[in-house]
């Protein structure tokens, strides 16, 4: 039963934090700290990003599925000569612009643990440090001039902007999606805009890490306690869709600023914890 709590609670923070512009990767690192209990296991990591997974595909599911026509169609142009750069609809510019986006994040994503090593010690200050800088570029992206850019006005340098911005968010305490939302806002996207590109750039970055460690479970030939696993799942995509239409609506409402202010008490406190530890060497956790 305890194992089957832990994993809902880890649940309903990835579901929450991965759309959430707060930092799932932080979050999960702090309430480990706190609840004394290592990482989860690989097993549980997959599952619970393939719950967000499921979460994106369900949210974005016209816009997806318009996307991947648009992919087979830009195929079909290209082979026949008919493809025009600059004649692209929204669906194809959009589905070009993310391919570009995660194509800067793939070399990076190849030394994914030298960013993510950082969490690795029982130390959360650093943590703290990253939701600062997650606090800032939120309080900036909110103070930014409204944009009106939609799908179809993309720019490629919009797309490497994003991008880059995602690479920083490797680091566990930046939020991915308020970084690249963030990112998107500044390049002069539309608030909704902005969201859906950065939700649906999520989806090859969270499938590949998805795919990177089953094969890591696969290879160890890891025992699978399915019950809970599934429980995971699906309490992390349950969660996360309501997690993207919380963002829709705030955002709507230029309160983004929310969780400026949020991540910036949550990294005062990891740092202000972080360092009572170290000076005292006492664990503050909650065991379970």
């Amino acid at each position: 039963m305890d194992n089957i709590v832990t994993v809902i609670i880890q649940a309903v923070i990835q579901g929450l934090t991965e759309f959430l512009p707060v930092s799932s990767s932080g979050h999960l690192s702090v309430a480990r700290h706190f609840m004394n209990v290592d990482d989860g296991g690989i097993v549980l990591s997959v599952v619970l990003h393939l719950g967000t997974l499921v979460a994106v595909l369900i949210a974005f599911r016209k816009r997806i599925w318009g996307m991947i026509k648009e992919f087979f169609l830009s195929v079909r142009d290209i082979f026949t000569g008919r493809f025009r750069w600059s004649e692209m609809n929204d669906d194809r510019r959009m589905m070009v612009m993310v391919i570009l986006a995660t194509l800067i994040l793939v070399p990076f994503a190849l030394i994914k643990d030298w960013f993510t090593s950082v969490q690795e010690d029982s130390d959360i200050i650093f943590e703290g440090c990253a939701f600062i800088f997650t606090s800032i570029v939120l309080f900036l992206s909110d103070a930014c001039v409204k944009g009106h850019k939609t799908g179809k006005d993309i720019k490629v340098k919009d797309a490497v902007t994003v991008g880059l911005f995602q690479v920083v968010a490797l680091f566990p305490g930046v939020s991915r999606s308020g970084s690249t939302v963030s990112a998107g806002l500044f390049c002069g996207l539309a608030r909704e805009t902005a969201v859906a590109f950065s939700f649906i750039l999520g989806i090859p970055a969270i499938l590949g890490s998805a795919v990177l460690e089953a094969k890591d479970v696969i290879g160890a030939g890891i025992e699978i306690d399915a019950v809970p696993m599934l429980i995971g799942a699906a309490v992390s995509a349950v969660v996360g869709l309501l997690a993207i239409k919380l963002v829709q609506v705030i955002i709507k409402n230029d309160k983004f600023k929310i969780f400026g202010v949020y991540t910036l008490l949550l990294g005062l406190a990891c740092i202000g914890i972080g360092i009572y530890e170290n000076v005292t060497g006492t664990h503050l956790f909650f065991g379970m």
